[in-house]
């Protein structure tokens, strides 16, 4: 019989491997490499990426439906400085009523989100989750659903591409 000891260490290390098994694949995870995401990085200020993106995206005749940025609630809130990060949501209301019409239960990814974030050299990264991705768990919308995501996917890479200058 084990000693209670020798059983809390080996409870101990049972909680702990899991835990440790993570940490490399945490590691792997970087912008780039997560499936699904677009990552660009760029040579714009984060500030002047967030313009480019809000024209772009008007420019493509997309709505700005959401804008949030923990940088501007830190400062406002806390007063801390962080570096810059905005979230913003961007859908259009035609393709809304397609996406229910679809999954009602994909309603809840819209809109659909661009992520500009600082880089420590004052550039800033485009990053987003291409429409198709977002939209695969939802197999009731069927073949509407995919058509959906494709036609979103070329607008997103469309706004992408013009926020970033490409």
């Amino acid at each position: 019989m084990l000693s209670r000891t020798m059983t809390t260490r080996l409870l101990s290390l049972l909680v702990l491997l899991p835990l440790l098994a993570a940490v490399p694949v945490r590691a792997q995870m970087s912008g780039a490499e997560r499936a699904g995401w677009q990552v660009k990085k760029t040579p714009h200020s984060y500030a002047d990426l967030v313009a480019r993106l809000e024209k772009a995206i008007a420019d493509n005749k997309m709505g700005l439906v959401t804008k949030a940025s923990a940088t501007v609630g830190a400062k406002q809130m806390l007063d801390k400085d962080i570096p810059g990060n905005t979230v913003i949501g961007v859908y259009r209301p035609d393709f809304a009523v397609r996406m229910l019409e679809a999954s009602l239960a994909a309603g809840i990814e819209a809109p659909i989100r661009f992520y500009v974030t600082q880089n420590a050299d004052g550039s800033a990264e485009l990053s987003y989750k291409t429409p198709s991705f977002v939209f695969a768990p939802y197999e009731d919308g069927g073949q509407p659903l995919k058509t959906l995501a494709a036609e979103l996917n070329e607008i997103f890479a469309k706004i992408a591409a013009d926020a970033v200058g490409e």
